[in-house]
């Protein structure tokens, strides 16, 4: 079994950063990750995703230039680095892991692994 747990979240000013962590334990290893998120009202959104090896990395046309995914491989922990944050940004974000690159890219529901998700709120 292994676990996903996000940190990070928060109430911000549109403009501002936050810098969302998610910390994989127990048999997660070498797994892709990504980011999801969901707006209330609203299906899950594809946001950003990394191989395990950090070479890999793809992002929602939407947040693209603003958010930057990064892992540390030694402490089994990927980071969304969040700038430039709009209202639209608002949601719950999640992190998924997967052995496979393509699942954490393209789906927004499958994967192995989830976290519990953090709430992101951007005012205006």
């Amino acid at each position: 079994q292994g676990q996903l747990v996000e940190s990070g979240g928060g109430l911000v000013q549109a403009g501002g950063s936050l810098r969302l962590s998610c910390a994989a334990s127990g048999d997660i290893f070498r797994y892709s990750m990504g980011w999801i998120r969901q707006a209330p009202g609203k299906e899950r959104d594809f946001v950003a995703a990394i191989s395990w090896s950090g070479r890999s990395t793809d992002y929602a046309d939407s947040v693209k230039g603003r958010f930057t995914i990064s892992i540390d491989s030694a402490k089994n922990t990927v980071y969304l680095q969040m700038n430039s944050l709009k209202p639209e940004d608002t949601a719950v974000y999640y992190c998924n892991a997967d052995p496979s690159y393509a699942v954490v890219r393209y789906s927004t529901t499958a994967g192995e692994y989830w976290g519990q998700g953090t709430q992101v709120t951007v005012s205006s």
